[in-house]
Parts: C-alpha cells; sequence; structure tokens
C-alpha cells in the first residue's frame, strides 16, 4: 500500500510541477487623435438648462455609434503643442473644460470656474483624444 501511495504521490507531484503558465495579454486596439483648436473655433452655447458655456466640435470618425456606447474616451489638452497635457474635466486659468462624446463627434466645453458665465478660450489648444476599446 505504501507503494502505490508513493507511486500515486510522485506522479501527482510530477503532474503539478510540469504545468507551465501561459499569459494571454489582450490585443492593443486603442487609438489615439489629435486636433487643434484655435480660439475663433469656439461658439457660444446655452445647455437645455440654461447655462452658457464654449463648446466646439471635432470630428472624431473612428467613434461609430456602438464604440460610443461600449468603449470609452479620455481627452487632454495641451497649452504648449502637446509637450504636457491635462486631462479633462480641468480648471485651467479660470476656465474648466469639460467634454460629451458621441458617434463620430467630441465636443469639448469651456466657462468659468464655477459654472456661472461663459468664457472663451484665447490660446490654440492642442486635443489629444484616447479611445478605449473594451469588449463589453
Amino acid at each position: 500500500m505504501k507503494k502505490i501511495l508513493t507511486i500515486l504521490g510522485c506522479i501527482i507531484l510530477f503532474a503539478a510541477t510540469s504545468c507551465t503558465k501561459q499569459y494571454v495579454s489582450p490585443a492593443t486596439t486603442n487609438q489615439t487623435v489629435y486636433a487643434n483648436v484655435v480660439a475663433t473655433d469656439w461658439k457660444p452655447y446655452t445647455d437645455n438648462t440654461g447655462k452658457s458655456s464654449y463648446t466646439v466640435p471635432i470630428s472624431v470618425n473612428l467613434i461609430s455609434n456602438s464604440f460610443a456606447q461600449y468603449g470609452g474616451i479620455i481627452v487632454a489638452i495641451s497649452y504648449d503643442g502637446g509637450s504636457t497635457y491635462e486631462q479633462l474635466p480641468e480648471v485651467y486659468n479660470g476656465i474648466a473644460y469639460s467634454y460629451t462624446y458621441n458617434g463620430g463627434n467630441v465636443s469639448l466645453y469651456a466657462q468659468s470656474a464655477d459654472g456661472t458665465t461663459a468664457v472663451q478660450p484665447t490660446l490654440p489648444i492642442k486635443v489629444k483624444i484616447i479611445l478605449v476599446d473594451s469588449n463589453g
């Protein structure tokens, strides 16, 4: 009986130590789109609650309706040509920036930090839009 248990134990030990771990890395399908926004691109906007801001639409054909529902968008802005970025939402120089997105479009918004008045940005902005894919 001891021989059988010893042999069985050795087989189990051998089988357990011969297993190899296999790591499967998901394919990276994230994409980045850049856009340049100048001061004249901003247009006045009033939302359905009566709050005023300035907005600029950015066309992004990579955002399908399906992607808008199941994927994600990260937006960052740069005032120094892309050396440094600030992720939105963000308050920069007293201007509160935010964004929305839907199929084919990302819209940036700018207003005062307290949300009471529209403030038009006056400096050129480089915008980085990161499309994060999901298997949702």
